[in-house]
């Protein structure tokens, strides 16, 4: 029997919320909880032991109790410190946590059943048996692929993982010069890459790999020092109790209460993200999702409630409006400097964010396309969130790591100008060729994402002085230059430019004027 105190809260209020994020049904057969108040404080009991045969016999139930005990401790406890409210006022006046605008570059993984068919899109299912009419394109490739009757749960038993090393991946994406890591914990078809005690036989340890994904590589991911976020879909396109909400014009909230809610304290309790990259919400408001509900327990309460970030799809109207950072849309591209942080998330392959088993060489980004857009997106004070689509055996295709080990050579050299950079008073120019700007400190960095024609080049927005000096990010020495006008700007004498496949160079400006 254990007994755990917690201040201001009714012993009423406990029974409930301990209801509310347990597994339906499974409270009364794994613990019962008790409260009264004493002095101010109310004494929790659980009466059953966890390792009780009743509980035993529920799968998962035991971590399942601990962690629920825990999101009640952690969320209940008084803090000293502001609190913020479940309002958007409140919340998006929180200030994002240093270490993201820091980062600048991460990668994004999109991995689940919908890996196995290996066709189409990650929204297989939903093109396949879920839109009206459906895709011929999808309906044909499973006539001529896979037998008379066969359903989209049974690819799950395919979904093996096989070759799956965490720790290889983790090189990679480490290798990449990535500071931050999202996967999908769960995509639209409901499957969890994870233990969820709210998706019974539709999670990656009760079926298909047998495995803890997320777990695993969350492990694999912090022993090098990256941060590591979860991708979840609010929504998801066929489970009952949504289908229900969705028919009751989602005046109903079962699905929140019962499925959302729970696995999404249940996740963040046990793999303790820095990124919850929320996906799926535009069918309904977010006061159906309850979304500034659980959003202040994350900023206030959570175990991560000091580094997390989130970004704003938290229902229909919130892009661009609410939440820590901006997505605004997939593969968002603003044209002129935003006055609130974003991030733009593009995938590798240009048609898919999933694994295709037939994609082509011209369907994919090159590398200078990924560098020079990960260069605009930095520029307009953005990070830049690169995906890649492994395979269902668990292998990230060599022509997605040919492209984040380029990223990482290039960012090798070049970093110094990416890297808690701040954008510049002037984005971009083309006077010679494209050259957008950041800046660090005194240090203004002009970046080349061509080679220019001829060994000089022409920059009209940095405003000299005498003792400006010049250098080529990677060349020690300075180099040669001549002012345009008194007014500014000037002619820099290039050395010979090093090969990369980047094709994207970085000046060095020290002693600019670097405000207006």
């Amino acid at each position: 029997m254990t007994e755990i105190k917690l201040a201001q809260f009714s012993g009423k209020d406990l029974k409930r919320r301990c209801f509310t994020e347990l597994p339906v049904g499974h409270l009364d057969s794994c613990c019962s909880v008790s409260g009264h108040t004493v002095r101010g404080t109310v004494n929790v009991t659980l009466l059953q032991h966890p390792h009780s045969s009743s509980c035993r016999s529920l799968r998962g139930s035991s971590p399942v109790i601990m962690l629920t005990v825990f999101v009640v401790v952690v969320a209940l406890v008084s803090q000293t410190a502001a609190r913020y409210t479940p309002d958007w006022t409140s919340l998006d006046a929180r200030p994002l946590p240093s270490w993201y605008d820091e980062a600048k570059l991460g990668i994004f993984i999109h991995w689940g059943v919908f890996s196995v068919p290996g066709f189409g899109s990650e929204w297989f299912w939903w093109h396949w048996q879920g839109q009206q009419p459906p895709d011929q394109k999808y309906v044909n490739y499973m006539s001529q692929n896979y037998p008379p009757g066969f359903t989209y749960p049974e690819f799950a038993r395919q979904f093996h993982a096989q070759f799956f090393n965490p720790d290889d991946w983790a090189d990679i994406f480490k290798a990449s010069g990535a500071k931050y890591v999202v996967l999908t914990a769960k995509h639209h078809e409901g499957f969890t890459n994870w233990e969820s005690p709210n998706s019974w036989n539709w999670n990656s340890v009760d079926t298909g790999p047998h495995r803890d994904l997320v777990g695993d590589l969350a492990e694999a991911v912090r022993n090098r020092s990256l941060h590591y976020g979860l991708y979840n879909s609010l929504y998801e396109w066929f489970h009952p109790l949504y289908l229900i909400d969705k028919k009751n014009g989602f005046k109903t909230q079962e699905f929140v209460l019962q499925k959302l809610l729970p696995e999404l304290y249940n996740m963040v309790v046990r793999y303790r993200p820095e990124v919850i990259w929320s996906d799926g919400d535009w069918e309904a408001p977010d006061t159906y999702w309850n979304s500034t509900e659980f959003l202040a327990w994350l900023y206030n309460d959570s175990p991560v409630k000091d580094t997390v970030v989130t970004n704003d799809r938290w229902g229909a109207g919130c892009a661009c409006k609410h939440g820590g950072y901006y997505n605004c849309e997939d593969k968002y591209t603003p044209g002129q400097l935003p006055t609130h942080k974003w991030e733009k998330c593009t995938s590798v392959d240009t048609l898919s964010w999933g694994y295709r088993r037939n994609m082509k060489m011209n369907e994919l980004l090159p590398l200078a396309a990924i560098i020079e857009d990960l260069v605009r997106t930095v520029a307009f004070g953005g990070n830049y969130l690169l995906n890649v689509g492994p395979t269902p055996d668990g292998m990230i295709p060599p022509l997605f790591e040919e492209r984040l080990r380029g990223v990482g050579d290039w960012l090798e050299v070049n970093g110094q100008a990416i890297y808690s950079s701040k954008p510049w008073r002037v984005q971009s120019e083309n006077t010679t060729v494209p050259v957008w700007y950041t800046s660090k400190g005194l240090t203004v960095y002009a970046i080349l994402t061509a080679k220019p024609p001829m060994s000089t080049v022409k920059l009209l927005a940095p405003k000299t002085s005498s003792i400006t000096q010049v250098f080529l990010v990677g060349n020690p020495t300075p180099l040669s230059w001549a002012p345009v006008n008194p007014g500014g700007g000037l002619v820099v004498l290039l050395p010979e430019l090093p090969y990369t496949p980047a094709q994207a160079w970085t000046l060095g400006l020290d002693f600019v004027q670097v405000k207006e």
